[in-house]
């Protein structure tokens, strides 16, 4: 049995405490920009401080040949472009912690794929991870559309980036990667910024750049800690982590965004509660139990 230390424990919390405190921080963002705006500069600048880091630990930062720069952006789509580009819509429809909790039914969604597609089993777990996250979606949809300030719309919008990324989760772990795995982070970050750029000039109205002193504080966290730190610890702890440590921080992640989200004047509901001991419970279902 691996035992984690305390600075391993350390870097988990913040970890989790980084991810978790995100949302709340682009809902606070979005008041004043456009929602695939921000996520286009965040990341694209991100990605840039994460280049830089790497470069100057000697990671090689280039991709190299055809199947490399494939790899980019045949893994970036679902990984990166579908998971931030939906999932920041999504967060423009709903309130910050709800948004948290549809986007982590991810991991359920990834095991229940590859049921479908690659022929893995079915299990009892499984089973009961799907139907958690039926619950939960169920219950936040049903309360979405009660309220007549609701947007049914901003579930979807979530559900679409869960299962980008549970799509992308699966291409990766069937990947034969011949790149180090920062270069091709940082890689699908930079391709996914700019097709971000051009789609926020397509589809949204012109971004005015006289911000608040609060939104700018919101976009050197999102650049600096959610792109930049959590990137690094995230890197640092998953080799050396087993997985139920990783997923306890992952279903702990719902959790802070929910708890956090009242710092923005977001106050969950009882249906916010219920839904996230549902994804909880699904998280743990997928990554921890076992038949």
């Amino acid at each position: 049995m691996t035992t984690i230390t305390r600075r391993q424990l350390v870097g988990l919390v913040l970890l989790t405490l980084m991810w978790g405190l995100n949302w709340p921080v682009m809902k606070l963002a979005l008041r004043e920009m456009q929602p695939l705006w921000f996520r286009a500069v965040t990341m694209g600048f991100g990605a840039l401080a994460l280049m830089l880091y790497f470069m100057a630990r000697g990671v090689r930062m280039l991709p190299r040949g055809g199947s490399e720069w494939r790899d980019v952006a045949v893994l970036g789509a679902p990984n990166i472009l579908g998971w931030h580009g939906l999932s920041i819509i999504g967060v423009a429809h709903l309130p910050a912690g709800r948004a948290a909790i549809l986007g982590f039914t991810m991991p359920v969604w990834t095991v229940l794929l590859a049921v479908l597609f690659y022929r893995e089993r079915f299990s009892a777990r499984l089973a009961l991870a799907v139907a958690a996250v039926l619950l939960a979606i169920g219950l936040l949809l049903w309360d979405e559309l009660a309220q007549l300030a609701g947007s049914p719309v901003g579930v979807a919008w979530m559900q679409g980036a869960a299962l980008a990324w549970a799509l992308g989760t699966i291409w990766m772990r069937r990947a034969r990667l011949s790149m180090p795995p920062e270069t091709l982070v940082v890689w699908m970050m930079l391709c996914s910024s700019v097709a971000l750029v051009l789609l926020a000039a397509w589809l949204e109205p012109p971004q005015s750049w006289h911000l608040s002193a609060i939104i700018w504080a919101c976009i050197v966290w999102a650049v600096l800690l959610n792109y930049g730190a959590a990137q690094v610890i995230w890197f640092r702890l998953a080799r050396v982590l087993p997985a139920p440590t990783s997923a306890m921080s992952i279903m702990a992640v719902p959790m802070v965004g929910v708890l956090s989200a009242p710092l923005i004047g977001e106050w969950p509901s009882w249906q916010d509660g219920v839904a996230m001991v549902c994804v909880m419970v699904a998280i743990a279902a997928v990554l921890l139990l076992r038949d």
